[in-house]
């Protein structure tokens, strides 16, 4: 996939969401950079400072910090259409508490941060957008934080597999028992005790 054709799939799915005018357009992908990301490489780093975000176009990438302990804690994946970065480092102006890596390889869009909040002033229409965008990704952390306290194991993994119906083909089992919460163990129990479909 070309990167102009990339830049359509971006382009696309911002006027399904407004009107963008053909100025907006050309400077979305002026300001825009199409990266190829192989599979285990890392975008974002704990203690980096952070300037991009990455939307997906093809891939799986996610997001996930470490315990003093070594353990490492999955926050999210990110499929395709979905934006990922270390947004804490990004709007608090502080080091990475996160890591950003591609689980299988990707392609991104990535956007320098400034940039990004520099469009709203420049194309007013934009700000719906990333308004949308935000208001999204305020419900679906608060929905998982809420998933995680109310629901067993189970409804969490059911829960999962209807948000990524695909990704267990290419995800490994412990980074899905980390997002869940869950062991390694407790998820194979979980599978084993589903009714086949």
């Amino acid at each position: 996939m070309g990167a102009i054709k990339t830049m359509e799939g971006l382009i696309n799915k911002i006027k399904s969401s407004i009107s963008l005018s053909s100025q907006a357009e050309k400077h979305i992908s002026e300001i825009s950079n199409v990266r190829t990301i192989s599979k285990g490489e890392v975008m974002i780093k704990e203690e980096d400072t952070v300037q991009d975000v990455f939307f997906v176009i093809d891939g799986c990438l996610r997001s996930f910090c470490s315990d003093k302990n070594g353990k490492e804690h999955t926050l999210q994946f990110a499929i395709k259409d979905w934006w990922i970065s270390d947004f804490i480092a990004i709007y608090a102006n502080e080091p990475a508490t996160l890591n950003v890596e591609a689980i299988k390889d990707s392609k991104v869009i990535a956007f320098n941060a400034k940039d990004l909040d520099e469009i709203h002033s420049l194309f007013p229409e934009f700000e719906a957008f990333q308004r949308k965008n935000l208001e999204r990704h305020i419900v679906s952390l608060n929905k998982r934080i809420i998933n995680q306290l109310q629901l067993t194991a189970q409804e969490r993994y059911d829960l999962f597999l209807n948000q990524y119906p695909d990704i267990e083909q290419y995800v490994p089992n412990y980074h899905i028992a980390s997002y869940l919460g869950i062991t390694q163990e407790s998820l194979s129990r979980i599978r084993a005790e589903r009714p086949i479909k």
